[in-house]
């Protein structure tokens, strides 16, 4: 943070003709060079991804970006960026190359992590995405189309924002999805979006366009949510993810009801699936879901972040208001299937 001096207490003479002189920082130099500092510490940790079909002699069917976040050259980057091909090349700042070959992908959370050849490389450092606030300085930093590079800033213009991602028959919102005016571009996709301090909260994902948002960008936060399925793919791992069978959405409860639960919202259930635990466990359109397993429910994220993989096979207790009334439903919560 700059620290602004108090003015000398004598007015300076504005006619004088020597400039006048202090120790006043001015705020777009003191912009400036936290934007240059983000980029001398983390520029070298960004790559850009050239992606190639497989086999010696693949041929380059797409280009993205990746942050390093380990020595030993693993990268975390977009699943859609290396989704029609398994290895390529990743280019550094430095002008450095190395081969590339995917690890494991999420389409469902649009994250993926390579592990580039050789060692001694140096990790981005990340960060807490639910620490952002609505106006913070963010560095939007990748290698679109393969050149060397790309840098732009801007601030987070809204934080909760919700991304639609898909896996074959299977789709499911990526939830706290940070929106920034940092400009992006396609290639820019699976580069990092840091805060002043150079830590990574976001791998840049989408771009807004016409018509909706011009000049806008998605990107996925990094936080304990996406740490998990980070440590999941880098260990080869599939991730797992518990599934209800119910889509919904924020509703407000009607005063008495909600004098009654001791909270103002709920989910209200807009649809059960056909032979889903929360068929079977007896939900409804209408039932508004109110607690899970006793935990405050007031949002699809609500229920998105209370359910983990360890709750896949366990039966949960859901609360809710139906009629006015408060009754109880156990569902046997099941594997998301893709």
């Amino acid at each position: 943070m700059t620290t602004l001096t108090a003015p000398d207490p004598v007015a300076p003479d504005l006619t004088a003709s020597e400039p006048v002189t202090g120790d006043v920082d001015d705020p777009l130099d003191a912009y400036s060079r936290a934007v240059v500092s983000v980029v001398e510490r983390l520029g070298g940790s960004v790559a850009s991804l050239r992606v190639e079909t497989g086999g010696p002699a693949g041929r380059p069917v797409g280009s993205g970006s990746a942050v390093v976040i380990s020595g030993d050259g693993l990268l975390l980057t977009s699943a859609h960026v290396v989704e029609r091909g398994g290895d390529g090349t990743a280019t550094f700042a430095d002008g450095t190359e190395a081969r590339f070959e995917l690890v494991g992908a999420d389409r469902l959370s649009d994250l993926a992590v390579v592990r580039a050849s050789g060692s001694g490389y140096t990790p981005a450092r990340l960060g807490d995405a639910d620490a952002l606030r609505v106006g913070q300085l963010v560095v939007a930093i990748g290698n679109p189309f393969g050149m060397a590079g790309s840098v732009s800033a801007g601030v987070v213009s809204a934080l909760g924002r919700s991304l639609l991602a898909s896996s074959g028959r299977t789709s499911r919102v990526v939830d706290d999805v940070i929106q920034t005016d940092a400009a992006l571009h396609p290639g820019n996709s699976g580069g990092a979006l840091a805060t002043a301090g150079a830590e990574v909260v976001g791998i840049n994902t989408a771009v807004v366009g016409p018509g909706i948002g011009q000049g806008l960008g998605m990107a996925v936060p990094v936080n304990t949510t996406t740490r998990a399925i980070v440590g999941a793919l880098a260990a080869g791992r599939q991730v797992r993810r518990p599934y209800l069978g119910l889509g919904g959405g924020t509703r407000p409860l009607p005063p008495p009801v909600a004098a009654a639960v001791g909270r103002r919202r709920g989910v209200e259930v807009l649809s059960v699936m056909t032979a889903s635990p929360a068929q079977r466990a007896g939900l409804r359109v209408g039932d508004v879901v109110v607690t899970l397993d006793g935990r405050a429910v007031e949002s699809v994220r609500d229920l998105q972040r209370g359910l983990g993989e360890a709750d896949i096979g366990r039966e949960v207790v859901l609360e809710v208001v139906r009629d006015g009334q408060l009754v109880t439903r156990r569902a046997h919560c099941e594997e998301l299937p893709i």
